[in-house]
């Protein structure tokens, strides 16, 4: 007989711990090597008993502890597959899950046989990108295009921004007012409006906070405060 797939079911809750670990023992080709109710021990078992596969559930200990224990698993010893078997289906944990270098993820929702079936994928390399996976990372290669072209706009924007509008920029990101950088500044709240109106038509933004949110969310206010440092 071939040799047998050699699994680790890390799940915190006893009684599903011990239904997966029935499924897979229940296939020919499977054998469960051991069991683990947290991130820990998940670690401890895997880097001991070098299985082929480990199913891990995400949340254990605490709120991503799986990925935690994948993490650690994967980094000394690439070569163990993990599984995620999960009930959650948010952007961040799965984007989060598949980043230790897991290569599937299942939802604990999943048919027998599609857990199964993903444990001996794994193991032959050949594990699929689902299709409600696929459709997130679309959406965020998407979001990764979009933002890098912002951000050359907004670095070519910052090459015509004068010391006093990279100043200004800077107290608005820390959420000084109007009339507290005319004060800082020791000038006119006129002149300050003035030359906000100008940043604003340089960003082609109609409002200050539209141009805050914008170099907040492209992550580039280390960026305006190097600007502004002069290097």
């Amino acid at each position: 007989m071939d040799k047998k797939i050699r699994v680790i079911v890390a799940e915190d809750i006893d009684v599903l711990r011990e239904h997966f670990a029935a499924l897979i023992d229940s296939e020919p080709d499977m054998q469960v090597v051991a069991q683990a109710s947290s991130g820990r021990q998940a670690c401890e078992c895997a880097l001991r008993l070098k299985p082929d596969v480990v199913l891990m559930d995400i949340e254990m200990d605490m709120k991503h502890d799986g990925i935690m224990a994948a993490r650690r698993i994967l980094e000394q010893d690439p070569k163990i597959r993990v599984v995620f078997l999960t009930v959650h289906e948010d952007d961040e944990t799965v984007f989060g899950a598949f980043e230790t270098g897991a290569v599937d993820y299942v939802l604990k929702s999943s048919a027998g046989g599609e857990i199964v079936a993903s444990i001996r994928s794994a193991v032959a390399g050949t594990s699929p990108i689902r299709p409600e996976i696929a459709s997130k990372i679309r959406n965020e290669f998407t979001r990764i295009r979009k933002n890098q072209a912002n951000l050359l706009e907004a670095m070519s924007i910052l090459t015509q921004l004068t010391p006093t509008e990279l100043e200004i920029i800077d107290l608005l990101l820390q959420n000084v007012k109007v009339a507290d950088i005319a004060r800082i500044r020791q000038v006119e709240m006129s002149t300050v409006k003035s030359q906000i109106n100008a940043i604003l038509k340089k960003f082609n933004k109609k409002r200050t906070k539209d141009i805050v949110k914008l170099i907040r969310e492209l992550d580039a206010v280390q960026l305006f405060q190097t600007a502004k440092r002069g290097g």
